[in-house]
């Protein structure tokens, strides 16, 4: 992938979910399935400028594990693959690692 976010933005890999889900004896098409709200983070940005001009660092680094809302970011495909970039804003949480 040849894209760097700028400002406070980051891009954001969703993590792959089961193909095949049942109700029942239904099987759910792939296109009436539910995206996974779960996502690696591939790259971020420097991070915003506060009133004084100041780079304010990213809380979110390229590794995390986050959580998004349903409607969060731009998809956008490169190369093939799905992406999604959005505002550091529009992450509800960073998942912690167990140690």
């Amino acid at each position: 992938m040849h894209l760097r976010p700028l400002h406070d933005r980051i891009i954001v890999q969703r993590l792959a979910e089961d193909s095949t889900q049942r109700i029942g004896a239904i099987v759910i098409p792939d296109s009436a399935k539910e995206k996974p709200l779960l996502g690696t983070v591939l790259a971020t940005g420097l991070g915003k400028s506060n009133d004084d001009g100041e780079r304010v660092p990213m809380d979110i680094k390229a590794g995390d594990t986050v959580l998004f809302g349903k409607y969060s970011g731009q998809e956008v495909t490169v190369d093939g693959a799905d992406y999604l970039i959005m505002k550091e804003d529009d992450v509800l949480a960073v998942q912690e690692r167990s140690l």
